[in-house]
C-alpha cells in the first residue's frame, strides 16, 4: 500500500511539473501581448494626454493584470516621493523586483531595460518613437513565444508525466 502511494506521488509530481512548465509557455504570449498594449497606451498618454510619466505608469498598472500590474505600479511608486528615483532607475528597480514573477524571458526584459534609458529623459516625440520601437520588438517576441507554445507546450505536459513514470520504473 505504501509503495502504491509512493508511485502515485511520483507520477502526479511529474505530471504537475509538466503542467506547470506548459502553463508558463501558455502565459508568456499573453503577458507579452498585455505589455505591447500597455506600451501603446503609454504612448497615447504621453503624446495626447500630456500625462506625467509616474501617473501614466500608474494608469498602466491599473489597466493590466498581474504580474505586470505590480511592475508598472512599482515603477510609478519609485518615481514619486519619498523614493524620487529617475525613470530609468525606477523602471530598472521594478524590473529587478517583479520580473521573476512573470513568464517572460530575458529578451523582453532587455526591451524594457533599453526603454528605461529614454523614458523621462527625452522629448515627447523621441519617447513616442522609442515606445513604438519597443512595441515592435515585443511583437516579434510574441510571435516567437507563440511558436514555442505550439512546439513545446504539449510536449512539456507529456514529458512531465513520462518522466514521473520513468522514475517509478527506475526506483521500483
Amino acid at each position: 500500500m505504501v509503495k502504491l502511494i509512493g508511485i502515485l506521488i511520483i507520477v502526479v509530481s511529474g505530471a504537475l511539473a509538466g503542467l506547470n512548465k506548459a502553463r508558463q509557455y501558455e502565459s508568456r504570449p499573453r503577458q507579452i501581448r498585455e505589455l505591447i498594449l500597455a506600451m501603446q497606451r503609454l504612448e497615447t498618454e504621453i503624446s495626447y494626454g500630456y500625462t506625467p510619466l509616474p501617473e501614466a505608469l500608474d494608469k498602466m498598472g491599473e489597466q493590466v493584470r498581474e504580474p505586470l500590474k505590480s511592475f508598472f505600479q512599482s515603477a510609478a511608486r519609485f518615481m514619486n516621493p519619498p523614493h524620487g528615483l529617475t525613470a530609468q532607475e525606477s523602471i530598472q528597480q521594478a524590473l529587478s523586483d517583479h520580473w521573476k514573477h512573470t513568464s517572460m524571458k530575458s529578451t523582453e526584459k532587455d526591451v524594457l531595460h533599453q526603454l528605461s534609458f529614454t523614458l523621462g529623459t527625452s522629448d515627447r516625440q523621441d519617447q513616442m518613437k522609442h515606445l513604438a520601437l519597443a512595441a515592435q520588438q515585443l511583437k516579434h517576441e510574441e510571435s516567437t513565444a507563440r511558436e514555442e507554445l505550439d512546439k513545446y507546450g504539449k510536449l512539456s505536459k507529456n514529458l512531465g508525466l513520462l518522466v514521473g513514470i520513468l522514475v517509478v520504473i527506475l526506483i521500483f
